[in-house]
């Protein structure tokens, strides 16, 4: 019995942690700032890396830009198509907005 209390003494502060560093996560994404992020907002800010790895600015990742200097290139329109149905992916729920276990949770 008296582990068990520890154990959760211990935990608790971690679980706490845990729920601080998901509610702040989700800050970076949450927009308007309602405590959920919608689909527009992940697109947004998931556009982000798109943006800084298109050093050229012409709309479309080209080998060169990408990680490694690998792969066939990407155009920013295909590279939000593929949020998108991310987003819906971790949309468990499916209530058209992420909460933070939902931004959170690894991908399936």
């Amino acid at each position: 019995m008296r582990r068990a209390a520890i154990a959760a003494a211990l935990l608790l502060p971690l679980a706490a942690l845990a729920q601080d560093s998901r509610a702040d996560y989700l800050r970076l994404f949450d927009a308007n700032g309602d405590g959920k992020v919608s689909e527009a907002e992940y697109v947004a800010y998931m556009s982000r890396g798109f943006e800084r790895m298109d050093t050229n600015h012409d709309g479309v990742l080209e080998s060169g830009e990408l990680p490694g200097s690998r792969g066939k290139p990407i155009t920013l329109k295909e590279y939000q198509d593929n949020l998108r149905r991310q987003f819906h992916k971790l949309d468990r729920h499916h209530h058209g907005y992420l909460d933070a276990r939902e931004l959170t949770a690894p991908p399936r």
